[in-house]
């Protein structure tokens, strides 16, 4: 007990302090309102949650669809107050210990995308080179490792780099995430992807320019299909 009176735990939402040894990041009042994304309640391309129903939203609806270079996009849960906490200590403050419990997220929702488990090969969203270096690591890869573990697809963490130090998407709008993402990314290793079934894996997803702008870089190299299953899903 004195370990935990020098090194508490607390949860990452409220701050409550967490029973001794306890594993969680959450306590059980934040964990238990945390929402996983509800079946069938979302745009069957980008994977927008549709709290009211329906088969598309607005971006993706008839032919739009037909432009994205990105065929499926999905979450494992909504971007809410507790998600955000826990995924800012493993994006932002270096609690890559994280990456086991919200792997553990990605595995439990991962029986619901059928529609995903065509994928041969995960590919982690790249950080710039220099963005890497400062934080020393790429939370996206510490996600795909862990579902590689869970269904035993294979992970390739080197073809895809991100050749611009993009500005932050806070605060830009649909079609200036867009523009800001476009031709970021490019496939250096082009035959690691040639004619194979792509499963993109990020943290959140809030527009998915990020994204779109991988699979464009992926589709030029020659992948089959780029599909995305990211953590969160902002609203």
């Amino acid at each position: 007990m004195l370990l935990h009176v020098l090194l508490p735990r607390t949860c990452y939402a409220c701050g409550k302090d967490l029973p001794f040894r306890c594993e969680e990041a959450l306590c059980l009042s934040c964990a238990q309102q945390v929402r996983f994304v509800p079946a069938g309640l979302y745009c069957r391309r980008c994977g927008q949650p549709l709290p009211q129903g329906g088969a598309h939203c607005f971006h993706c609806r008839g032919s739009k669809a037909n432009n994205y270079k990105c065929s499926f996009i999905r979450s494992a849960v909504v971007f809410g107050p507790q998600v955000r906490a826990v995924v800012h200590a493993f994006k932002y403050a270096h609690q890559t210990y994280l990456a086991a419990y919200l792997g553990a997220w990605l595995g439990r929702a991962w029986p619901s995308f059928k529609e995903l488990h065509a994928a041969q090969v995960l590919v982690p969203v790249p950080l710039y080179p220099s963005k890497y270096k400062k934080r020393g690591y790429n939370q996206s890869a510490l996600l795909a490792r862990q579902l590689g573990r869970l269904t035993g697809i294979a992970i390739d963490e080197r073809s895809l780099c991100r050749t611009r130090n993009t500005p932050s998407q806070t605060g830009f709008g649909r079609q200036a995430r867009m523009e800001n993402m476009k031709d970021a990314f490019v496939c250096r290793q082009p035959q690691a992807v040639k004619g194979k079934v792509v499963l993109l894996i990020d943290d959140v997803a809030t527009t998915g320019a990020t994204l779109e702008a991988c699979a464009a870089a992926l589709k030029q190299a020659g992948a089959k299909q780029v599909m995305a299953y990211t953590l969160a899903r902002e609203m």
